[in-house]
């Protein structure tokens, strides 16, 4: 028979081989209205999402836009402060750690923006920008910060020459390999990218998207990569975390999510991924969802799904589906997954 693991609520298994351990993650922005800001009501932006990564390994977080991706991401590297739940790094756990507990930490920690445009200060030159970690953290290199720099733009694909540059000389993907440098700057463990393709033009988002795979065998680096586009996440993931209103409703290992996925809402994107042949895309059929995404302020009770699934019943609408394994690695929370194994 199937073995069906059914972890507590919002946890994930206890991984001691774990680089990164989110366990029953919950931010809620607060709504407040009148004179006195009395609070209405809550954006559950994040509710209960949970998964570990482990060292070297990429898992890609995907989802509709306003599904908590990126909230997800500024929790991780402790951006936003956390309203429940907990995030653990090498068994530490960093949840609620003060400004100043958590300096040291970003050593190890850090974040590639979604849009180079915004995130670099277009008063600093590219040396400056890219040299700053090593200036908040005190760091001394053997053969000054200007060499570091030099060297870091170089493995991102830039010249040492760009070093007393400004942004507004670069492209758009120049100024990611900029981001990019400045995270690697203190040779970090952990790296969450946020839409780090979305803002560049498809012929550069390969090359970035490569530049990301290279530097990950060259220095042992783990990602979390958050991405709408499901094509980038095949090409950079091990795992997949597919996200809806604030939770995770399938986790799998690549191959297994995108040859035979488990929850209704992953089958539905994945049948808006593009197919270069011809005849697989007429043999294909295309799935559209019905209705708008519900407010994150009032979401659906029990299954948050079942507004627009199309094998949706009554138990979908009274009992939560429990994030539980169907297959090996490979879990999913719904009443009725699709590709379901057969027992034998």
């Amino acid at each position: 028979m199937t073995t069906e693991t059914v972890p507590a609520p919002g946890t994930a298994p206890v991984d001691g081989e774990a680089l990164l351990q989110v366990d029953a993650l919950v931010k809620h922005f607060p709504i407040r209205q009148g004179l006195l800001q009395r609070q209405i009501g809550a954006v559950r932006a994040v509710d209960g999402v949970a998964f570990t990564v482990r060292a070297g390994e990429t898992l890609g977080v995907v989802g509709e836009s306003g599904c908590g991706k990126t909230t997800t991401g500024r929790l991780l590297v402790r951006l936003l402060e956390p309203t429940a739940g907990s995030i653990r790094f090498e068994g530490r756990d960093i949840t609620h750690l003060s400004t100043g507990a958590m300096r040291p930490l970003r050593r190890d920690i850090q974040m590639i923006f979604q849009d180079p445009y915004s995130s670099l200060n277009p008063r600093h030159t590219v040396g400056t920008i890219v040299g700053a970690p090593f200036r908040l953290q005190g760091v001394k290199t053997e053969h000054g910060v200007k060499k570091a720099v030099q060297e870091l733009l170089e493995l991102c694909g830039l010249s040492p020459e760009h070093y007393n540059r400004y942004p507004h000389e670069f492209s758009g993907g120049q100024r990611q390999r900029i981001g990019i440098a400045r995270a690697l700057a203190l040779r970090p463990k952990l790296i969450v990218a946020d839409e780090p393709v979305s803002a560049l033009d498809v012929s550069i988002q390969a090359q970035v998207v490569n530049l990301l795979d290279d530097l990950q065998g060259e220095l042992g680096l783990t990602y979390v990569i958050i991405a709408h586009d499901l094509s980038v996440v095949r090409h950079v993931s091990d795992r997949v975390a597919v996200m809806y209103l604030g939770k995770v409703v399938e986790l799998g290992g690549r191959d297994s999510l995108y040859h035979a996925p488990l929850h209704p809402y992953t089958v539905a994107l994945m049948s808006a991924v593009p197919v270069p042949d011809p005849k697989r895309k007429q043999q294909r059929e295309r799935i559209l969802l019905t209705g708008d995404v519900p407010s994150p302020v009032n979401p659906p009770p029990a299954c948050r799904f079942h507004t627009r699934c199309w094998k949706a019943q009554e138990i979908c609408r009274q009992v939560e589906p429990p994030l539980r394994e169907l297959r090996s690695g490979h879990l999913v929370a719904c009443h009725f997954p699709e590709n379901e194994p057969s027992p034998g």
